[in-house]
């Protein structure tokens, strides 16, 4: 399989609203995390940190230039992998343990991260050796708590389901949803070691009720308000066949 230079690996996509894509092309689409980075007056945002195969920092200019708000949507590999690079980390306190902590199996690293991800290597990559270096928390999120970047703000929603600590973060000025592995247009993966259904079926109802303009999901493209409500009419009735009563 083709191996890919450290300064070949990153991709950088600018949006509207200041928001940019940061993604790693050589991982195929279902295994492919976005990285959310959001311009602010006084400091930025970025939402998830990718692989951890190589450095972000280094090879990306964007998420060195100013101060940054670090903050992971979940704890899963593939969101967390380059944490350890930001000094200012927050995520919901239901996952703080495993951020400080993340063997290969708390972060599914044990059933995804091998070469069945890649369209193309990353340089030196070993599955057997890889794991997650643990990045501590310095602040703990909670339902309600606001992210202020100066000119705008995001409200942190909580959306246990995907896993028990879960975020959304939320712009109500520009209808901007970060969803994480809530809901994105792709398959979504109900069936984590730590998923809990009725959980994940209170928490698209709770993003359900907001008036979204854009949705930026951890996997697969963003889209807009029509195509969010199609899939949460398809996620629920999906949950209407299989009859609601697992947990």
């Amino acid at each position: 399989m083709q191996v890919i230079s450290p300064g070949d690996w990153w991709r950088v996509t600018r949006l509207s609203d200041d928001v940019t894509l940061i993604d790693e092309p050589a991982i195929q689409p279902f295994y492919r995390c976005n990285l959310w980075h959001i311009r602010g007056r006084d400091r930025d945002l970025l939402l998830d940190t990718g692989l951890g195969a190589v450095p972000l920092r280094r090879h990306v200019a964007l998420v060195r230039e100013r101060p940054i708000i670090c903050v992971a949507s979940h704890t899963h590999f593939d969101h967390i992998g380059n944490h350890y690079e930001f000094a200012d980390r927050r995520i919901h306190g239901a996952e703080a343990d495993i951020l400080a902590a993340p063997d290969r199996t708390l972060t599914l690293a044990d059933r995804y991260a091998d070469e069945r991800m890649f369209n193309a290597l990353p340089e030196g990559w070993n599955s057997t050796a890889y794991e997650v270096r643990p990045a501590p928390a310095t602040s703990l999120l909670k339902n309600g708590d606001r992210l202020d970047l100066g000119d705008r703000s995001f409200d942190v929603i909580h959306t246990p389901g995907h896993s028990p600590g879960g975020i959304a973060l939320w712009e109500a000025r520009t209808g901007i949803l970060l969803s994480g592995d809530t809901i994105y247009d792709g398959p979504l993966i109900l069936d984590t070691y730590h998923a809990d259904l009725r959980d994940y079926d209170a928490s698209i109802e709770r993003l359900a009720r907001l008036p979204v303009s854009v949705v930026h999901g951890g996997h697969f493209p963003s889209f807009g308000r029509e195509r969010f409500k199609v899939l949460i009419e398809d996620y629920r009735e999906g949950r209407r066949k299989s009859g609601c009563t697992r947990s």
